[in-house]
């Protein structure tokens, strides 16, 4: 988790000038400066609730750095566990505080009357009956939408749920077509891929060829040394790359969960080099939100990767997802107790609700250039075409469209193909069943992604279009979809 918790010459300033360059110019400046200038109390607040982060020897904090920051300022837990450590933490305090806990419940639908979201309705862990479960204020925290490919890291119950549930509600999304892939996922067929931490080559590890040389910067910002492996590895016609690791000391002491992960299929990571290879890892954009979380559909609210706050912009700084999480979560709870009832027209929500982003793009002043562009995202009504597969086949279909053909690198004729499997994959979908509506939820985020990605003919930041190889200045503009 990335904060500046360190002394000089390290600062919040330096911290935001990270944040923008790897977001490639779509960042929204007031959201990466309340993300970092609050991030390290909230950090502190996290510690105060029980959360155990590594010390050095004098007992400070230990600070990693990772890929595109300029000093170290990665705070993390057992090496590479800080999400879990994260999570223990929050899930304790929850327990104490909590009047009612709904486990293992699924959220089909967002519940909207009069143009207010009034709660969701959602399938019982006990009945196959949907419930209406009403509230004055609904946050969606759902997380992204990894499994929409056949290689991530995500688990499976990533399938970009609030997301499709903000869009059939009508409430607008963005950056859809920024999908952040993992450079370093352990090439290995578990599901999901174990995750070779950015924090292994900020302590020194090297990616090599086949040929075993190295050929790139390891701390790269993800999206170039993700296009850079694949490159290499249409190059040399092989399906993965290595990490050396071979030089890195106490290993097993400074990453024991990676090194548990490496020992249960056989690798040891003081002699063996890691095969590794992009895996699909962040949703960068989601459902609009202002800087209090938000969206653009009264009643309704976002946060975490769910959420298009503008802090991601293009594509995510490593570490920063953790510290959005736990800087914008906070924020819409103290926002609906000072009794705020719907979004500010500022910074990334200025733009969707009055077609005006230009606010300079600079560390001088918030937002992006440029009015957003409003693309269809569905045919009217949703694709229902007949379907080519099973329910029970069309998930793997799915993936394996999406990550062929709408992953690292993407072209018109690929995003198109993908874009078809989209829509049998979501006319295959036509059971009253969890499985079922997982499988909507994915088919239609990858209805989207393709959409936007087709349109967004440019490369940049975690979009990558091998037949528009460059970046387009006109292009310096967010793609809101509405359904």
């Amino acid at each position: 988790m990335a904060a500046v918790l360190g002394a000089d010459p390290d600062s919040t300033d330096l911290h935001l000038a990270d944040t923008l360059a790897a977001g490639a110019d779509l960042c929204d400046v007031d959201a990466v400066r309340t993300l970092v200038d609050e991030g390290p109390d909230r950090v502190h607040e996290l510690i105060a609730l029980g959360a155990i982060f590594d010390r050095d020897s004098n007992g400070d904090l230990a600070l990693a750095r990772e890929g595109g920051h300029s000093y170290a300022r990665v705070v993390h837990a057992g090496g590479a566990a800080t999400g879990r450590e994260v999570e223990r933490a929050l899930v304790a305090a929850v327990r104490r505080s909590a009047t009612a806990i709904y486990e293992r419940w699924f959220a089909c639908d967002l519940l909207v009357e009069h143009g207010r979201c009034v709660g969701v309705s959602a399938l019982p862990s006990s009945t196959g009956a949907r419930t209406s479960v009403r509230a004055r204020h609904v946050l969606v925290a759902t997380g992204g939408a990894g499994q929409l490919f056949a290689v991530t890291t995500n688990p499976a119950e990533a399938t970009g749920d609030g997301i499709a549930m903000g869009l059939r509600a009508g409430a607008a999304v963005a950056d859809l077509e920024f999908v952040q892939f993992h450079p370093t996922a352990l090439h290995h067929p578990a599901r999901p891929r174990p995750l070779l931490s950015e924090a292994l080559r900020g302590h020194g590890a090297v990616l090599r060829d086949a040929k075993g040389e190295r050929f790139v910067d390891e701390l790269w910002p993800r999206d170039r040394v993700s296009r850079a492996i694949q490159a290499r590895l249409a190059e040399e016609g092989t399906d993965h790359v290595w990490l050396d690791a071979t030089g890195l000391e106490d290993f097993a002491r400074r990453f024991p969960t990676i090194a548990a992960a490496l020992a249960e299929v056989g690798l040891d990571p003081s002699r063996d080099w890691l095969p590794v290879a992009p895996a699909a890892h962040y949703t960068c954009g989601g459902i609009v939100a202002d800087l209090d979380g938000a969206a653009s559909l009264p009643g309704l609210w976002v946060a975490g990767e769910a959420a298009c706050n503008g802090v991601h912009g293009a594509n995510r700084l490593a570490s920063n997802s953790l510290l959005d999480g736990m800087v914008y979560g906070p924020r819409v709870v103290e926002a609906v107790e000072r009794g705020k009832d719907g979004p500010d027209p500022t910074g990334v929500m200025r733009a969707v609700l009055h077609g005006n982003g230009d606010g300079g793009g600079d560390e001088s002043g918030g937002g992006i250039a440029g009015a957003p562009i409003e693309i269809e995202a569905f045919p009217a009504p949703y694709a229902r075409r007949t379907p080519q597969f099973r329910e029970g086949e069309a998930r793997s279909e799915l993936q394996r469209a999406m990550t062929a053909d709408a992953g690292v690198v993407r072209t018109a004729e690929s995003l198109a193909r993908a874009r078809d499997v989209a829509d049998s994959a979501l006319a295959a979908a036509d059971q009253p069943s969890v499985e079922s509506q997982e499988l909507a939820n994915l088919a239609t985020l990858g209805q989207v992604v393709c959409t936007a990605a087709t349109a967004r003919e440019e490369t940049r930041g975690a979009h990558s279009r091998a037949d528009f190889p460059d970046q387009n200045p006109a292009l310096r503009l967010r793609f809101v979809v509405r359904s």
